[in-house]
């Protein structure tokens, strides 16, 4: 497998890991996508992805309902989505994604939860270039569809890491084939289970046990804020991590 998908497998269940957290997050998602582009989901492409991704992550319909609603009213919050950089304990870079409708309010949690735990909030690009901004799907092709042929298509559309399963096929690409790749996946009749983008580090450093604690502290905070969707770093993940989501 290679690195973005192990990085994933990795990483998912810590991102996911809470129910609430989870429809939170795909929530305020769907009111910027509502808000960009307008709540019906033939017409708009990213509004039609996110509640695919909220059917896989069973969340209830009515939740999705619910947030379509809010972004239609004329008083909804306007969420923002903001990146934070900084580094973490032991030289270790972490990127923060948001979804905010209060910037300063963020700011300021952030910053406080990376002087609380040893780290240093940075300014814009101070460490966005240790990561690569991917999109990854995951589809069911129809039955008896040809993998080899398959894949040289989606290398056309920018694939760069393609893997077949039993039922289904999971790729990645740079993040600008975003639309294209969910479209060609609607086009041909293939069943979208989930899309996302992801940051995926470069390099990465290994830590002892004692550090890789202090680091995971740091993003254990970020992590429960309400305006933090997703935490990134540069630290190595380590193999027990990856064995418990198998």
């Amino acid at each position: 497998m290679g690195r973005a998908f192990e990085y994933r497998k990795a990483r998912k269940m810590k991102r996911w890991g809470h129910m609430a957290r989870t429809f939170t997050k795909i929530g305020k998602e769907i009111e910027m996508a509502v808000k960009a582009a307008g709540p019906d989901p033939s017409s708009n492409l990213r509004l039609r992805l996110l509640m695919q991704n909220a059917k896989s992550e069973n969340m209830p319909k009515e939740n999705v309902e619910r947030a379509i609603k809010r972004a239609t009213d004329k008083d909804a919050a306007d969420y923002k989505e903001v990146i934070y950089e900084g580094y973490g304990p032991h030289g270790i870079a972490v990127l923060v994604e948001t979804a905010t409708d209060n910037t300063n309010r963020t700011v300021a949690s952030v910053r406080m939860y990376f002087n609380k735990y040893g780290g240093t909030l940075g300014t814009s690009g101070s460490v966005g270039f240790m990561f690569e901004h991917k999109c990854v799907f995951k589809f069911k092709p129809q039955a008896g569809a040809d993998m080899e042929e398959l894949e040289l298509e989606m290398i056309d559309l920018g694939v760069d890491e393609f893997y077949p399963e039993e039922e289904t096929v999971t790729v990645y690409a740079p993040y600008e084939s975003f639309g294209a790749i969910q479209k060609w996946i609607e086009d041909k009749g293939f069943e979208l289970v989930s899309g996302e983008s992801v940051r995926i580090p470069t390099d990465t450093k290994e830590l002892s046990d004692e550090q890789r604690e202090s680091v995971n502290k740091l993003i254990e905070h970020l992590e429960e804020d309400d305006d933090v969707t997703n935490v990134y770093t540069t630290m190595k993940e380590e193999e027990g991590d990856e064995e418990e989501e198998e």
